[in-house]
């Protein structure tokens, strides 16, 4: 069976997977940083989000270095089936919570009032891109375990 760059097990999956929790950690932190963020429901959701996605990322990080490190790849299909499902969950849901915090802080930015002072929505864009980077690598993984499934 020939090894889909991606999948789990792979050094390509590793660095996925510690991209995601980087990016999700950065995206945590800066969202945090501003105070204020339980003031909307959208900066409460992403913060939420990016808390489900750290240990989620790094514990199949530690997977994908354990599978590297005994150079012996996971091909069980009931295993790489949840790891699937629950990748397009977490994918959807990141999504989600960046697009709705890009929103909300370009509408706090284009109002006629300044409800967001510019530190903050400073803070919160770069979470959102952080956030917007987490997902497009959670969809990569996502997508090469999908690819791999079937073959199985």
């Amino acid at each position: 069976m020939d090894e889909v760059p991606g999948s789990l097990g792979t050094t390509a999956s590793l660095s996925l997977r510690l991209g995601q929790t980087i990016f999700s950690s950065a995206s945590l932190l800066f969202m945090s940083l501003g105070v204020e963020f339980y003031s909307y429901t959208a900066f409460c959701y992403l913060v939420t989000i990016m808390g489900l996605i750290i240990p989620w990322s790094f514990t199949l990080a530690l997977v994908d270095g354990y599978s590297i490190l005994v150079r012996c790849p996971l091909r069980q299909p009931g295993i790489l089936l949840i790891i699937v499902i629950g990748d397009w969950v977490l994918s959807v849901l990141t999504l989600a919570a960046a697009c709705s915090t890009a929103s909300v802080v370009d509408l706090l930015l284009h109002a006629d009032g300044s409800y967001c002072p510019p530190k903050f929505c400073s803070r919160y864009q770069i979470s959102s891109a952080m956030a917007f980077l987490s997902w497009f690598l959670s969809l990569a993984s996502c997508l090469f375990n999908l690819w791999l499934l079937p073959s199985l």
